[in-house]
């Protein structure tokens, strides 16, 4: 595994073009910019952070066509997600608008998503929620995840958590464009301190959602 030098712009310019050329042919023909430009220095960013914030994957760069009217063969964005536990943990992606990172729980199970509701109920676990939900959207961030329209069945409409308990999953995630640092090896840092202003809700979804 290579030392981490940054996303190369050209990462980015891969992803312009694949959104006009999404094909298996023009992958075929790109398949090593692919690898030199988004792959590999994704896979040397996850294996450098992975001390602080867990072993990481990239996802698949092919799409799942079986059941979609959309026929294109592959993503326009790759995804990477560092995990803390199952389903739990920070997430980054890059495409053609340029870089996003993230963090939170993506999906609740039915036992799951009890054990969240339960905990935003109760007012020390729910209040800590609200103050890390808070801070986390003064820092920029978008929370954001699968919400119902009302307060779930069994709460009061009025419950002082009643927009948190909507959630039927619960992320954050800011989008950055391509800042100067992005093709340097300063982007490990810029990434990690990111994901750090992350940790408090990762930490708490990992504890109170979280198989």
């Amino acid at each position: 595994m290579t030392t981490f030098q940054g996303i190369p712009a050209g990462a980015f310019d891969f992803y312009a073009e694949l959104q006009d050329n999404n094909s298996r042919d023009w992958w075929l023909e790109h398949k090593e910019s692919y690898q030199a430009l988004v792959h590999d220095p994704l896979a040397s960013l996850l294996a450098e952070l992975e001390p602080r914030f867990g072993p990481g994957r990239l996802f698949r760069p092919n799409r799942d066509i079986r059941f979609s009217n959309d026929k294109s063969p592959y993503k326009t964005a790759q995804g990477a997600f560092a995990s803390v536990q199952e389903g739990v943990g920070y997430y980054l992606q890059i495409s053609a608008d340029g870089l996003l990172v993230g963090g939170g729980c993506h999906s609740h199970s039915p036992a799951q998503l009890v054990r969240y509701r339960n905990s935003v109920d109760a007012s020390g676990t729910g209040d800590a929620l609200r103050q890390i939900v808070d801070a986390v959207s003064a820092a920029g961030f978008l929370v954001e995840g699968e919400k119902l329209k009302t307060v779930p069945r069994g709460y009061a409409r009025d419950h002082p958590r009643a927009e948190l308990l909507k959630y039927k999953s619960l992320a954050a995630s800011l989008s950055l464009g391509r800042p100067d640092w992005l093709d340097s090896p300063a982007a490990g840092q810029e990434i990690s301190g990111l994901w750090e202003a992350l940790r408090p809700l990762v930490d708490w979804v990992g504890r109170h959602a979280a198989p």
